[in-house]
């Protein structure tokens, strides 16, 4: 039986066949136990050094995600990494709100907005061009807020009055604003068309980012951060008065010209802080466009103030600091800023005794003449009353042109 086994052509090749196989499977299993002690002894010596190149790797993505450098002709656009290719790129995830997204949408008013303003203020003979901007909707314009427009022509009837606002470039707009258009008062509201407004200026780089996702809006809502912007580019590309709606104003304005307020001084008299509620500039004027640079080069969504009063006050500084000229003005805090916002309580509240009542007269009398008007720190103040008697009752009785009374 075994010479029938040995000598069997076909349980030769069978055996033969399992020999090979055996060989085979020894080559491959010593094969995999040199090279896996050669990984894992290679892995034990430059581990630390792998690890380093990977972390690089993914902080240099991200800094090319988020880079400002202007002189980048690639800037915001991925590159692949050497070792995946270009379909396992991840576009950086756009933020945005879809609220926010309705931001950068374009209309028939949009398109139109550099002609309709020229021609507003060319047709209207201006003594003063005023711009404010209303980001919120039309319901929430209310009587404070219209009582500020009336301040504005009570004080500068000639003037002119753009409100950049979407909202209010509306039929219900129009509705509200009637009361001082019916009787003669220049003023309208024009939907902006961001595009445009920010065209050949610092801004426009900021607004393709932000809307592409290469940079964070953060957490402040972005219309906000946007209002900081639209009266820079407004003020740089046709000149004239930006004004909060928050601002009643108490005096002319045209002898006004490249003004800035300071919130705050020293014990010296020097400014420690400036504000933005306020700002008068020519048309070009080099300052404003440096703040539109510091505006987007050094952005952040999630800093209140940051973008706006605290911007101003570091550009100033810095450049004078430097030494560098600035052609502007900055007015000591009783022309804009009379009442700091930890204080603006007061104005609402009625005396409730004759020194009370001494107090409110005193301080009437220096704000007519020395204040160009009175900002009233909404953010803090908006959810006081006006109260009978107060300082605020009387500046409006003594500046509104349609005094409906119910403010």
């Amino acid at each position: 039986m075994f010479d029938s086994w040995r000598y069997s052509p076909v349980k030769s090749n069978i055996f033969s066949t399992i020999t090979f196989a055996v060989f085979i499977f020894v080559i491959i299993f010593t094969d995999s136990i040199v090279s896996n002690v050669s990984l894992h002894s290679d892995a034990i010596e430059h581990g630390s050094n792998h690890q380093d190149q990977l972390q690089t790797h993914q902080t240099s993505q991200v800094l090319r995600i988020t880079s400002t450098d202007d002189e980048d002709d690639d800037h915001g656009i991925l590159l692949p990494p050497f070792e995946v290719t270009e379909e396992v790129i991840v576009q950086p995830e756009n933020k945005l709100k879809p609220e926010d997204l309705r931001l950068f949408q374009r209309s028939r008013f949009t398109r139109r907005f550099n002609s309709r303003v020229r021609e507003f203020f060319g047709s209207n003979q201006c003594k003063v061009q005023f711009f404010m901007t209303w980001i919120s909707p039309t319901e929430l314009f209310g009587e404070r807020e219209f009582f500020v427009l009336e301040s504005v022509f009570q004080t500068n009837p000639e003037s002119c009055l753009i409100i950049l606002s979407s909202t209010m470039d509306s039929e219900e707009g129009r509705k509200i604003l009637e009361p001082l258009t019916s009787r003669g008062f220049r003023v309208g509201a024009f939907s902006p068309d961001l595009w445009a407004l920010f065209k050949n200026t610092p801004a426009e780089r900021w607004l393709s980012d932000i809307k592409n996702g290469d940079r964070d809006p953060g957490e402040i809502p972005l219309a906000q951060n946007l209002s900081n912007l639209i009266r820079l580019a407004a003020l740089y590309k046709y000149g004239g008065v930006y004004l909060d709606t928050d601002f009643i104003v108490l005096k002319e304005f045209s002898g006004l010209r490249n003004t800035i307020g300071a919130q705050s001084v020293d014990v010296n008299g020097n400014w420690t802080r400036l504000n933005n509620a306020v700002l008068v500039f020519d048309k070009n004027h080099p300052l404003v466009y440096k703040f539109m640079e510091e505006f987007a080069f050094s952005f952040d969504g999630n800093r209140w103030g940051h973008n706006g009063p605290y911007l101003v006050s570091r550009v100033v500084d810095r450049l004078a600091n430097t030494g560098e000229e600035l052609n502007c003005t900055v007015l000591p805090p009783i022309a804009f800023y009379p009442v700091d916002w930890t204080k603006i309580s007061g104005f609402f509240i009625k005396p409730n005794d004759q020194l009370g009542a001494k107090w409110v007269e005193a301080k009437i009398r220096q704000l007519s003449m020395s204040a160009y008007g009175v900002h009233l720190w909404n953010r803090q103040s908006s959810r006081f009353r006006i109260e009978e008697g107060s300082i605020i009752r009387r500046l409006i009785s003594d500046h509104c042109v349609v005094c409906s009374g119910h403010v």
